[in-house]
């Protein structure tokens, strides 16, 4: 398995500079894209959707941002894809509901066709399924780093105060690539350099570690749905 895993690896690198190379991996992993989005429409897609061809785009722009770091590259993959896939039906559904002041008077008449109900289940259903998976994937992932939910949920800033430097260094982290390359491959949480690039009290950093783990990880490894979330809870801090 671990051969398996390497041999992928080096393909993906090499499909990052070579044309060729990155056809014949997209090729080589259609079943791959083709069950992925299969999963997201619930049905065996057909080679004319476009929800096939935006998959498949969604694995090159995840073979061209892939690094080690971010750890199985099929369990990244899987994720930009269903990033992309669920963008393009918000985009869908938005596009819907919009209604042309051009239209002839019979085409007005399915106006309230037209306008959204504020419930669709079947978005509701997709976002659900993409969030457990996103969530299956995070918890996966702070295993290795010997964190759990439980630690996290034990571990969240409770007073605005602490919440409030915890934004900063996440934002300070962000600002700083090296920063986030280092704490994926050690795994671990560079408390002092945060401390002391955000400007804050390094205690207050210690005290919350597990969940800056938690936060550092979903802020760089493609968890679209939990870091729209973790954005809203930290005010643009992510």
């Amino acid at each position: 398995m671990k051969s398996d895993s390497h041999q992928i690896i080096a393909q993906v690198y090499k499909a990052k500079t070579d044309g060729r190379a990155a056809d014949e991996l997209i090729s080589s992993y259609m079943p791959f894209i083709k069950s992925e989005t299969a999963k997201f429409l619930k049905r065996p897609p057909d080679p004319s959707d476009d929800e096939l061809s935006i998959a498949m785009f969604a694995f090159y722009e995840a073979v061209r941002s892939y690094t080690k770091s971010r750890g199985a590259f099929l369990n990244f993959a899987a994720l930009q894809i269903r990033s992309r896939l669920i963008d393009n039906y918000r985009k869908e559904k938005r596009n819907k509901g919009q209604i042309s002041l051009d239209s002839s008077d019979e085409e007005q008449a399915d106006l309230l066709e037209t306008i959204p109900d504020g419930h669709d289940e079947y978005e509701a259903t997709e976002m659900r399924e993409a969030t457990r998976q996103e969530i299956e994937e995070l918890t996966a992932q702070m295993t290795d780093f010997g964190v759990s939910m439980t630690d996290v949920a034990d571990n969240s800033p409770r007073q605005s105060r602490t919440m409030e430097s915890c934004r900063r260094a996440i934002a300070y982290a962000r600002s700083h690539p090296d920063i986030l390359e280092d704490f994926l491959r050690t795994k671990r949480v560079p408390i002092a350099r945060l401390a002391e690039g955000a400007a804050v009290d390094r205690k207050s950093l210690e005290r919350h570690r597990r969940y800056l783990v938690a936060v550092l990880l979903i802020c760089t490894n493609g968890y679209e749905i939990l870091r729209g979330h973790i954005m809203q809870v930290l005010k643009g801090g992510c």
